[in-house]
């Protein structure tokens, strides 16, 4: 037997359950797991300079990985930091390892100014939540963290580490095995209100294989992971049933480009997404949820699918479903049903003004082979679908729960988990600002991201939503609230401060040849994109 401290029984357990990867900003009640990376030196630590960047980054890298990352956060407040991407992480069913440090056990009751309730900020975004009691019971915490976040489905795993617990010894052999542990303390799992309408998956494919032969109209609506596996797979299923092939508005990853079957995203208006969804008298989800509108909005529905269309589910969400769909098409005859593929193509190099338009057009036109899109360009990125669909296959990892400064600490995951990848990340000003500090951890760790900054000095979004909810004609102190020019951002310079080359192109030409250049060059870019309002 050997004797460790709870940190280094902890961190060696990650890494023997296949957690290499921490993304860290840490206090002091931290500083012996700190400490402990010298002693296990496979874990690789990544400081970050805020948590929603360490906590976006794990999510990124568990999508391009497969398997979780760890975060490691300072307190309640580090994990309140960070919360906002554990959010889209769990709306994604993302594996992520919480490791978020507490005070020592016996120092909770003075009150100290940073003693929070953990467990109840926690118990928003996790699906798994135990505070570690004793250090001997560390290893085996551990090990359950990461099997509770690995799934299926995939799940935030927060473990609340005691100072006290990590600094004390215990026991272990050569495997990782605790001596004379007792159970730890385990807070109840997160009482999520599960969304109105939900549709039981059923094993059986027979009333599904009735459904899409009786020749009523049908859609199959795809979500999660949906990479090649499931595509083919649903392809054979519509090319069998003439099934409309549809995916959520924001999978989780999405595997796209020349040579893949070709899939229409729902539309983000609801009014528009609805339109997709007229007249089916079916509708299969496989992996996705019942599709709802992003908002509640005056007079308008919030469920999305036309009166009297039933949902069928055949994969829950956070469960690859290509395995579902390989059986329903077997079972419809159509395993080697024939199905149409992306041809390759790509739009012309742009020339003229710099636009939304153009931009997109030129990302459509260099796209290289293999590349990782981290979409977070909001209203500018409506073209983007458009100008890459027959672009080489590439991956698109999207806004999964909607809360903004997701793109930026994605595409660091992204790259870390995939360095032989390029990484453009699409970002829009407004949601670059929550966690523009991820462009210091592309350059200390040198990563091949290539940082597109669509600024069109406003809230882009939110003009419009203004305009849809209802609230009249907005005046000159409600448009200031959706403003970002007085003063306006200086993303080169910003850029420039965190140690990332930037450049601000003036044409849609030099903005092209901009993007090629940084694509083909090592280590981190950013172009920014001055251009005009789409609305």
């Amino acid at each position: 037997m050997t004797t460790v401290n709870g940190a280094q029984a902890l961190v060696r357990t990650l890494v023997d359950a296949g957690v290499t990867t921490c993304f860290t900003n840490p206090g002091t009640s931290e500083m012996h797991f700190v400490a402990a990376l010298d002693a296990v030196p496979e874990m690789r630590a990544v400081l970050t300079l805020f948590e929603g960047v360490a906590t976006g980054a794990a999510d990124g890298y568990a999508r391009m990985a497969g398997a979780p990352a760890a975060t490691l956060l300072h307190l309640g407040p580090g994990l309140g930091n960070g919360l906002a991407n554990l959010h889209n992480a769990r709306k994604g069913n993302v594996p992520v390892v919480n490791i978020v440090g507490d005070h020592a056990t016996y120092h909770a009751r003075h009150d100290a100014q940073l003693q929070s309730d953990i467990e109840t900020v926690a118990r928003n975004v996790s699906g798994w939540l135990r505070t570690s009691a004793r250090t001997e019971d560390l290893p085996r915490d551990a090990t359950e963290a990461v099997a509770a976040a690995a799934g299926p489905p995939g799940q935030v795993a927060t473990l609340i580490l005691p100072a006290d617990v990590s600094w004390g010894e215990g026991k272990r052999d050569g495997n990782g095995d605790r001596d004379g542990a007792t159970p730890g303390t385990q807070a109840e799992p997160a009482q999520v209100t599960p969304p109105s309408g939900q549709v039981p998956e059923s094993a059986d494919l027979a009333p599904l294989v009735r459904a899409l032969r009786s020749g009523e109209p049908a859609a199959l609506l795809l979500g999660g992971s949906v990479c090649e596996a499931e595509l083919a797979a649903a392809a054979k299923v519509a090319a069998a049933t003439g099934a409309t092939l549809l995916v959520e508005t924001f999978p989780t990853r999405l595997e796209r480009g020349a040579g893949l079957p070709p899939v229409e995203r729902m539309a983000y208006l609801a009014e528009m997404a609805s339109a997709q969804l007229e007249g089916l008298t079916h509708l299969v989800l496989a992996g996705a949820k019942p599709p709802a509108s992003f908002f509640a909005y005056p007079d308008k529905p919030s469920v999305l699918a036309p009166e009297g269309c039933r949902l069928h589910r055949l994969a829950a969400p956070g469960v690859r479903s290509a395995p579902r769909l390989e059986a329903l098409a077997e079972a419809l005859g159509a395993a080697d049903a024939a199905y149409p593929v992306q041809p390759a193509a790509r739009p012309r190099p742009p020339t003229g003004a710099l636009t939304a338009e153009t931009v997109c057009q030129a990302v459509g036109a260099v796209l290289p082979e293999g590349a990782i899109v981290s979409d977070e360009a909001q209203t500018s990125g409506i073209f983007l679908p458009g100008a890459t669909a027959g672009a080489p296959r590439h991956d698109v990892l999207s806004l999964t729960g909607g809360a903004i400064g997701q793109g930026l600490p994605v595409a660091v995951g992204a790259a870390l988990a995939c360095p032989d990848r390029p990484v453009l990340a699409l970002q829009g000003d407004g949601a670059a600002l929550y966690t523009v500090q991820a462009l210091w951890t592309m350059a200390r760790e040198q990563l091949d991201v290539t940082v597109v900054l669509l600024n069109n000095r406003s809230y882009s979004i939110l003009t419009m939503e203004l305009a849809r909810v209802g609230a009249g004609d907005p005046g000159p102190r409600a448009k200031a609230q959706l403003d970002l020019s007085g003063p306006g951002l200086d993303f080169t310079a910003l850029a420039t401060g965190f140690g990332v080359p930037s450049s601000r192109p003036d044409t849609a030409e030099d903005f092209t040849a901009a993007l090629a250049h940084a694509l083909a060059t090592p280590g981190p870019h950013l172009i920014e994109a001055v251009i005009p309002e789409i609305f």
